[in-house]
């Protein structure tokens, strides 16, 4: 099957490029279009995409309020791909910290493009350009630091989860620690699950808030 994807931005000329790049694609199809954030729960519901591709700024409700909107009202909801002029936008680290499940920038190459969908709809995140990794910081909190240290991960997912934080996929870890990818799937719904995650974004976000993982 196809990966199926909704394209929700407030500018006609965005979304037509996104389609042509898309659909150019064997794997990939996009069922839907929207131009605000408040269109997005019903397309949703009706079209089941599989990713959706979201503006983080548009007029009446924006990616951020949309993306927590879609995973707190849809059952089984889809990845959420925050699409942003700017990588050091506060908007996008907001949008990841509400649920979404990585980012692209409005100038990436078509190859970028295709590659962040498919990876958003394996559910491996994207990795946080330096920007985004420096906002993650600043939103430390001793708070952030107490949940870490009560996850008490084991120093096999604590190895996990840095490599995560770099934005590795779980074969690229799997050669990194030189043991199967199973075992790092393994590993990964640990590291979630003590850490009471939804997926690898959030997990990665509490990593740099915590301090369990500083900028590069």
């Amino acid at each position: 099957m196809p990966i199926s994807v909704l394209l929700v931005d407030d500018e006609p000329l965005v979304r037509a490029g996104l389609r042509a790049v898309l659909e150019a694609q064997p794997d990939i199809e996009v069922t839907g279009e929207a131009a605000d954030g408040a269109a997005v729960i019903p397309l949703v519901r009706q079209l089941r995409p599989d990713v959706v591709a979201m503006d983080v700024r548009m007029p009446l409700l924006d990616g951020i309020e949309a993306t927590r909107a879609v995973l707190r009202t849809v059952a089984d909801p889809p990845k959420i791909l925050v699409i942003t002029t700017f990588e050091n936008d506060e908007y996008v680290y907001e949008a990841l910290r509400a649920g979404a499940a990585g980012f692209l920038l409005k100038r990436a190459r078509p190859t970028e493009i295709v590659h962040a969908v498919r990876l958003v709809a394996e559910g491996e995140s994207l990795l946080f350009p330096a920007a985004v990794r420096s906002l993650a910081a600043e939103y430390g909190s001793g708070t952030a630091r107490v949940a870490m240290e009560r996850a008490a991960l084991t120093e096999r997912e604590a190895a996990v989860l840095r490599l995560m934080a770099r934005g590795l996929t779980n074969a690229e870890i799997a050669t990194q620690l030189l043991v199967g990818t199973e075992t790092v799937k393994t590993h990964v719904s640990a590291v979630l699950g003590k850490l009471g995650a939804r997926d690898r974004t959030q997990a990665v976000i509490a990593a740099y808030e915590s301090g369990f993982v500083t900028p590069a």
